[in-house]
């Protein structure tokens, strides 16, 4: 079936003798290989593929498969393309050279594959449930698209990475936000996410390389603000969020985050994105049902607003109504979208 910006597999869509075929075809697409599973002739699977510009997301459930890609393979075709992995479920054991040896992923370890090199690499789900699968995200990109030199990158090719602190984990919680998101891309967004994706894989493998240097200055910005992104909604609760803060943590100047941000962020200003944001989560909580019994001045400082007078203020302004009413009619909206939607 064909979005607007990919391809998804659902099992229940695609009759069971064909399942395998079709998930290996589109895997294929950017991940040539030999893919042989045990379950082959009932390959209950599912897959979404999206086309960010020259980046592809892939976003898989699968039970156990082996995938090959062989010396042969390598000599008769290479794409020149690198294979980035975030194993969310599951496990996985990669051996890449003559001696044999092993490498083991487990959930919430990133790595990274050349589409020049071979490799074995086996995937089988977490053991205790039948039903549980192989559980993973991740891209594939022209290797030209990273600006880090290629025999540096060597030594970081096939190792295994957690993704859950520093930069590793920006790029992985980028990973799984996009995914997320997928279906509400728009067409002219996905060339625009393709490389900030690329300049966090960057940004990390530098890092790891100890080689921030040899990244260019637009690489280096572009992470950058991806990251302060991340940092501000993490801490959007807290009304010292301020961009001489932001700018503290991350260990740069104010006039330098304002410029960043600006020229990155389609002109609008690191100030006036975090009052939108702030609105925009006031916005949803006052319509939540689960969250009608607590008061205004509550849901501003779940905010970072601390006096519910200032959300006040803001919130007519951006929406041409009081908190409160906006509370009152939420319920009657709801319920026409419903109602609509029956």
């Amino acid at each position: 079936m064909t979005a607007r910006t990919g391809n998804v597999l659902r099992g229940e869509d695609v009759p069971a003798r064909e399942r395998f075929d079709y998930w290996r075809e589109l895997i294929g697409r950017t991940r040539a290989s030999e893919v042989t599973s045990a379950h082959a002739d009932d390959f209950r699977a599912e897959m979404r593929r999206l086309e960010l510009g020259p980046v592809t997301l892939l976003r898989t459930s699968f039970p156990s498969t082996r995938f090959r890609r062989t010396a042969g393979m390598v000599r008769r075709s290479d794409p020149e393309v690198y294979h980035l992995t975030l194993l969310l479920d599951g496990g996985l054991a990669l051996t890449r050279d003559a001696r044999g040896r092993t490498e083991t992923f487990t959930p919430g370890d990133l790595h990274v594959l050349d589409s020049s090199d071979p490799f074995d690499l086996r995937a089988s789900p977490a053991p205790g449930r039948a039903d549980r699968r192989v559980e993973a995200v991740g891209i594939d990109f022209p290797t030209c698209l990273l600006p880090l030199p290629p025999q540096r990158l060597r030594e970081l090719l096939g190792r295994g990475f957690s993704g859950r602190e520093g930069t590793s984990a920006l790029l992985a919680d980028f990973l799984v936000g996009l995914d997320r998101q997928a279906a509400l891309l728009g067409d002219a967004e996905a060339p625009r996410l393709g490389t900030v994706v690329v300049d966090l894989v960057a940004a990390w493998l530098a890092r790891e390389l100890d080689a921030e240097a040899a990244l260019p200055d637009d690489a280096r910005g572009r992470a950058l603000v991806q990251n302060v992104r991340t940092f501000v909604r993490r801490n959007l609760h807290d009304p010292e969020l301020t961009p001489a803060v932001i700018a503290g943590a991350h260990h740069v100047s104010v006039s330098y985050l304002h410029r960043l941000f600006t020229r990155h962020g389609d002109g609008e200003t690191l100030a006036a994105w975090i009052r939108r944001l702030r609105l925009a989560k006031a916005h949803r909580d006052l319509a939540d049902p689960a969250l009608r019994g607590l008061p205004v001045q509550a849901v501003a400082a779940r905010c970072g607003i601390p006096r519910a007078s200032d959300l006040s203020r803001a919130f007519r302004a951006a929406y041409g109504l009081s908190p409160s009413e906006h509370r009152r009619r939420a319920p009657a909206e709801r319920a026409g979208d419903d109602h609509a939607g029956g």
